[in-house]
């Protein structure tokens, strides 16, 4: 091979993309994912230290983290059910079934914890409660469970938290969503008769109306997750508390068992009565 030829050959090679490596030199993992901001916020109440509130605050503060990305997912499949999608919402859905899948296991590492262990740091928490998790009443008021008692109650919320809850009684529920779908192809969603009637049809021929039928099932799957986890929690709080009140000041697990009746989507577990 020829010096010119050689030389040819380096010259169309292409070039090193120069961010990549420690060339770049902009970026770290730690930079990124912002490590030093979301690691010290793993800070304990207890003095001594109580071995087990550690792995309280990091359970709680991973669901919160994921909760906002249900809420991304969820408003995008809503987003896109509105513009008569079918493809995204149904990709939506199944990534926060899959989410909640996780979040339910959690429960099983909680679960390690003994209620003597928990009861060593538990006073400490007060007022504090699972009640107040703002992005959990966004997820419910999203997904078609909207109570604004919910905002009123929840007085410890800031400006910005209310703003965002009120924001969401007023926008439309992945319900919402769906039934614009439907209306957007022709289907008749003016009453609970009409939705009932639309969705037999659908049903009876999945292969001109699959995708609407998918959906319609995703939403099913996201309503059932949720109420698996509502009581894979009070069984968790029952086995850690029994039925002593929370520390935000609820009945505790009575209060929690009177929420494992809401459904998101009653019409779609109705309707199989008419299948």
């Amino acid at each position: 091979m020829t010096r010119s030829t050689q030389d040819s050959q380096v010259s169309t090679a292409p070039a090193e993309d120069p961010s990549f490596g420690g060339a770049g030199a902009r970026l770290s993992y730690g930079s990124y994912l912002r490590l030093p901001d979301l690691l010290g916020a793993k800070v304990l109440m207890s003095d001594p230290p109580a071995h087990d509130e550690l792995l309280f605050i990091t359970i709680h503060q991973v669901y919160e983290l994921w909760f906002g990305q249900l809420l991304h997912e969820l408003g995008d499949a809503r987003d896109r059910m509105l513009s008569g999608d079918t493809y995204h919402p149904r990709q939506r859905l199944h990534r926060a079934h899959v989410i909640t899948r996780l979040l339910i296991e959690q429960i099983d590492v909680l679960e390690t914890m003994t209620p003597q262990d928990f009861l060593s740091f538990r006073n400490l928490l007060a007022p504090a409660s699972g009640f107040q998790s703002v992005q959990f009443r966004e997820l419910e008021f999203l997904s078609g469970a909207k109570e604004a008692s919910y905002v009123d109650r929840l007085g410890h919320a800031t400006a910005v938290e209310r703003a965002r809850l009120s924001a969401r009684l007023d926008e439309p529920s992945l319900w919402d969503g769906f039934l614009h779908l439907l209306g957007s192809a022709g289907f008749a969603v003016s009453t609970v008769e009409d939705r009932r009637d639309s969705l037999v049809t659908i049903s009876r021929d999945r292969a001109a109306y699959g995708s609407f039928w998918d959906v319609a099932e995703a939403l099913v799957e996201h309503d059932e997750l949720w109420m698996r986890w509502r009581m894979r929690h009070v069984l968790m709080v029952e086995r850690q508390i029994g039925t002593k009140s929370g520390t935000g000041g609820s009945s505790g697990a009575p209060y929690l068992r009177t929420r494992l009746d809401v459904r998101f989507y009653p019409e779609l577990w109705e309707l199989r009565s008419h299948l």
